[in-house]
């Protein structure tokens, strides 16, 4: 079967390796969509995030969807034929994060395209039949690839507790930001507010539902805020640009008592945060990792109609042309490129 690996940092090869069989408690997915991710262009231009390092050809793509060609012995729940997507983290099901549903917490995840784990920008993968999820015929593959990031938006929701009635502000339109706005709709919320400093993806923030688009490079975040809110602030404010004047702007656009979600990820590990505001308007502030017990939602969203994820795709590419399509991908207008496998 044909795959992509990343040798070293702005080099992918073409590689053919052996069709993998599927264990006892494994689907074997023809891989059809792949979403490119922040993650993997990363790895791409860089070669490592923070301790992950790309000693070895690494298999990238961890946004992925396809058709079902084989099951394992014990797999009951899915057949030949089936639709599916599939969740890319794999915990150890063991320990105590585990027993507590918060399996993406576990230590001992084996998450795709995480160094030294391979992922998905091949022409089949073997995963774990409880981690693969079939699609309703409403529901495209592309569609399907992009329950990762969705459910990385609907967990940050969850984070932040958003409910019916509530205004939430959503720092960063890229395609985690994007996906926020949605399921913070989804969950309820009247009121969506997003910031960025790219005037066309406020353009496209607004045209998906966005109230008020608010382009930092022009407005005083806080002062937009206020001026909307009449002086009480956001109730959930979800920082998913990694910008660290972003995410320093946080406290002052969330009301008092208000949630501050952190899900971008910063280029320094330490950002000064004022722990006195913090304290004295009794903020909660939360980080938001990946994601547990999402995809059905996603999917029933996407089934549903009320979840857009396709709108947010700007290009597909082969895979035969994947370096230049994450090279478009770096481009600061761009919110999410594709890869088909055909």
């Amino acid at each position: 079967m044909r795959t992509v690996v990343l040798r070293e940092p702005g080099q992918f090869e073409m590689r053919e390796r052996d069709r993998p069989e599927p264990a006892d408690d494994e689907v074997l997915v023809a891989v059809r969509d792949v979403g490119i991710c922040g993650s993997d262009v990363h790895y791409y231009e860089h070669g490592r995030i923070g301790d992950y390092v790309v000693e070895d050809p690494l298999v990238l793509g961890h946004e992925s969807a396809g058709d079902v060609v084989a099951v394992g012995e014990n797999v009951e729940t899915l057949v030949p034929g089936a639709r599916v997507t599939l969740e890319p983290g794999v915990p150890c099901r063991q320990c105590r994060h585990c027993k507590r549903g918060e399996y993406h917490l576990c230590t001992d995840v084996e998450f795709m395209a995480t160094p030294p784990h391979d992922g998905a920008f091949a022409e089949y993968v073997a995963w774990p039949a409880d981690f693969v999820y079939e699609l309703p015929e409403a529901v495209s593959l592309r569609e399907g690839a992009l329950c990762e990031p969705l459910s990385v938006g609907i967990h940050a929701c969850r984070r932040g507790d958003v409910g019916v009635g509530d205004t939430v502000l959503v720092t960063g339109a890229g395609p985690i930001g994007m996906l926020a706005m949605e399921a913070a709709r989804a969950a309820g919320a009247t009121d969506v507010l997003v910031s960025d400093v790219v005037g066309s993806k406020l353009d496209r923030a607004l045209d998906r539902g966005a109230d008020r688009v608010i382009d930092v490079t022009e407005t005083d975040l806080d002062s937009a805020v206020d001026e909307y809110t009449d002086g009480v602030g956001a109730d959930v404010v979800v920082e998913a640009s990694g910008a660290e004047p972003s995410i320093e702007s946080t406290l002052d656009a969330v009301r008092r008592g208000g949630t501050v979600v952190l899900v971008g990820l910063a280029d320094e590990a330490e950002v000064p945060l004022d722990v006195l505001e913090i304290i004295d308007n009794e903020l909660d502030v939360h980080g938001s990792f990946r994601y547990a017990n999402t995809y059905d939602a996603a999917v029933d969203l996407l089934a549903d109609g009320t979840v857009d994820v396709e709108g947010i795709v700007d290009f597909t590419d082969p895979l035969e042309e994947i370096d230049a399509a994450f090279r478009r991908s770096m481009e600061p207008d761009t919110v999410k490129g594709m890869i088909s496998i055909d």
